[in-house]
């Protein structure tokens, strides 16, 4: 009996054990079920979703690479060089103007080597430094020496004018346009010569034109006069454009001329050039006004900078109204001079600044002032001066102020073209180095 109790007990755990893992696993599955029913569900809409965004993805990339391709085309067929290099100055890639003009004979597609490698230009590196350091665009020009690995073309190798316009790119990339300005050079040179050229030729046929003009004003009477005088304004007009484009030339050929430096007093120098013009002075009732330190010498070549404010105050002279002033502002600068062995020391640059009461520069003829045969109004005449002067619009020849420019860079110093704000009129302002305040140095024998 007791052993007929411990079965049926056991048959009854079990029983009851069974019932509960039923019961149990009927509970779970009606807890599972409705996340089985939605992940089903939501399982079945997710694939062809997918599917659609990897579609896109892959049309957007092949539109990128047929994007990259098409600009990669258009720059090779742009008439610019173009080379783009990585953040540690390994050309990337680079057109076919590029190669040409920089002689990139060992690079080839795909191939990434460092830039100072291929191209042995410290102008080209430096631009694209500081490109990649300011992040700002840069524009630099510079004379290229090409190096060739093949003597038999060395002797076809010329150096190169080139203009190069940097920008920068993300990930310290930059880019780099490059332009051959060497066949403008090349033809503005050639233009340079003919013209010279001719005006040698015509030297000597005006100059024998003078000579019949000068006889025949002795030998005729007015009114028949007026005529001869009249011509031998106009042969003048010419000898003196002739004359001005030669030294012109000259001086463009050779912007380092050759100056017979000599130490001048400022105030004496433009006194002496006033009274030199005092006939035109008288005739519209102008005075000079001067103002500025006294006792200011510089170091300059006396016929050249007389040259130099005999043609400024001429023209301030010419397009000023009767009665007025023009003023001879002076003044000394502080700058820096890097001669010293001793490093940096104060150096003195003089400013003089010429100021009229006339119209002044129109604004679109301000950048052009300096040009040669530039003239603000192409429609006045050189015979007729106008009404209201200016002295943005020169009567003469167009080169007086073109040489002003060469004789002030040739001297070291520079000048700009402005409209006073106070008189309205023209503003000429130079600055010239190395000028000394009291005394004459013996620094400057």
């Amino acid at each position: 009996m007791l052993l007929l109790g411990f079965f049926l007990g056991l048959a009854v755990g079990i029983g009851i054990w069974i019932w509960q893992q039923v019961q149990l696993k009927r509970y779970l599955g009606r807890i599972l079920q409705p996340l089985n029913s939605g992940a089903d569900k939501l399982t079945l809409p997710l694939i062809p979703r997918l599917q659609r965004e990897i579609a896109k993805v892959k049309q957007q990339r092949d539109n990128l690479q047929q994007s990259l391709q098409t600009y990669q085309d258009l720059l090779d067929f742009a008439p610019l060089g173009y080379l783009q290099v990585d953040e540690e100055n390994q050309l990337l890639w680079c057109n076919q103007q590029a190669q040409d003009i920089l002689y990139l004979q060992t690079w080839q597609a795909g191939q990434v080597r460092l830039l100072l490698e291929l191209v042995r230009s410290y102008e080209l590196d430096h631009l694209i430094e500081q490109t990649r350091d300011w992040q700002k665009p840069q524009t630099k020009e510079w004379v290229f020496h090409p190096s060739c690995d093949d003597a038999a073309q060395m002797p076809t190798v010329k150096s190169l004018l080139l203009r190069a316009s940097s920008l920068p790119l993300p990930n310290g990339q930059v880019g780099v346009f490059l332009e051959n300005r060497q066949p403008l050079l090349d033809m503005n040179q050639q233009r340079d010569r003919s013209f010279s050229d001719l005006a040698h030729e015509l030297r000597t046929p005006l100059t024998s034109i003078r000579l019949v003009v000068e006889t025949l004003q002795n030998r005729l009477d007015p009114p028949l006069d007026r005529w001869v005088n009249r011509l031998m304004q106009e042969v003048d007009r010419l000898i003196n454009l002739v004359q001005s484009w030669l030294e012109l030339t000259q001086m463009e050929a050779n912007p380092t001329m050759q100056l017979h430096l000599e130490v001048l007093e400022v105030r004496s120098l433009i006194a002496s050039v006033w009274e030199t013009l005092e006939p035109l002075t008288q005739k519209q009732h102008l005075c000079l006004d001067y103002s500025g330190p006294e006792n200011l010498w510089i170091k300059v070549d006396p016929a050249r900078i007389y040259q130099v404010f005999l043609n400024l105050l001429d023209n301030s002279i010419k397009y000023s109204p009767p009665h007025t002033s023009i003023q001879v502002q002076v003044k000394i600068l502080s700058g820096q001079d890097t001669d010293s062995r001793d490093g940096l020391r104060p150096a003195n640059i003089l400013e003089i600044n010429l100021i009229d009461s006339g119209l002044g520069f129109s604004e679109a003829d301000l950048p052009y002032i300096f040009e040669r045969f530039y003239r603000g109004d192409k429609a006045r005449t050189h015979s007729s001066l106008p009404e209201n002067k200016s002295l943005g619009t020169i009567v003469g020849n167009g080169l007086g102020l073109a040489i002003v420019r060469q004789i002030i860079v040739a001297h070291g110093g520079s000048i700009k073209a402005m409209n006073d704000p106070k008189t309205g009129g023209a503003w000429m302002q130079l600055q010239l180095p190395e000028v000394m305040a009291n005394s004459r140095s013996q620094d400057y024998s």
